[in-house]
């Protein structure tokens, strides 16, 4: 699809008449954001935009009159794609073959010590502690996130964020957290649970790697798995598409680590983000 539009535009369509063609450019753009496919939506955005751009400054400037600049070029595309929203906005969505035929990602995720620890030697998390901004971007990060896949211990760490409402009137961030956490289904692998203190979340005894991959294939939105053992099957087995990290200002010097000892795996940088608390986030794509 992408490509048919670059070639409209490649071969000499007006950014105007290109727009009329191709009216739902925000709406493109915002599924591509939803489904966080971060490769896609920088070539959907530096590609057809720079094109645009270049291609609405040329227009402009072939007019002749006084003040032609990329400035004069760049409030037209503005303008373009501020008419593309509201067109957007007038239109009942109709969701993309290739959105239906999309299978769901495993994403490994966690906050990780520059030493490369997600807890310290006695088992802690508390020397990441999140601030306002972190839970806003993070917030945005796990919204398209409709499964949770835990180990015992850490589920039993999670469900604070329902079951204890203090934990979530600490700040406005917090509270939206524990409302896209409560709303997620959640999977426990554990053979000693015997029931779950929250909605949304059923126990399975084992692990099954061709399970979740049934269960990648039928869901619509994507995974997460946490835990670091629990991680470690998953990675064994191949199932983990991309890989998260929020890499803190901090050195544990031991302690459990965030990836298993022996594993050797090559990554495509996709995104990457630093808060001003010295996190840095990190988002990398699985190679073969």
């Amino acid at each position: 699809m992408l490509d048919a539009v670059f070639h409209l535009v490649d071969n000499g369509i007006k950014w105007r008449a290109m727009l009329a063609v191709f009216p739902a450019w925000d709406q493109v753009y915002a599924f591509f954001r939803r489904w966080r496919d971060g490769a896609l939506v920088t070539e959907l955005h530096h590609r057809l935009r720079g094109r645009v751009r270049e291609r609405a400054g040329r227009n402009r400037w072939s007019r002749g009159s006084p003040g032609h600049s990329l400035r004069s070029g760049d409030r037209a595309v503005r303008r373009a794609l501020s008419q593309a929203r509201a067109s957007v906005l007038r239109d009942t969505h109709v969701a993309p073959t290739w959105e239906k035929a999309r299978m769901a990602k495993l994403i490994y995720m966690f906050n990780v010590s520059l030493d490369g620890y997600i807890a310290d030697a006695d088992g802690n998390f508390d020397w990441a502690v999140p601030d306002e901004e972190y839970y806003s971007f993070i917030n945005d990060v796990l919204r398209p996130v409709g499964t949770y896949l835990y180990g015992r211990r850490l589920y039993d760490m999670m469900a604070v964020w329902e079951t204890d409402p203090s934990i979530a009137g600490q700040s406005p961030g917090a509270r939206e957290f524990a409302g896209i956490w409560q709303a997620a289904d959640k999977v426990v692998y554990s053979r000693t649970l015997e029931s779950a203190s929250t909605t949304r979340t059923r126990i399975e005894r084992d692990f099954d790697p061709e399970a979740v991959r049934r269960l990648k294939a039928s869901s619509e939105r994507d995974l997460t798995v946490g835990g670091a053992a629990l991680a470690a099957h998953a990675i064994a087995a191949g199932l983990v598409d991309e890989y998260h990290l929020f890499v803190g200002p901090a050195v544990l010097g031991g302690g459990k680590p965030f990836l298993p000892d022996g594993a050797r795996l090559r990554f495509e940088l996709l995104d990457e983000r630093r808060l001003t608390s010295g996190v840095v986030y990190l988002r990398y794509h699985t190679q073969p």
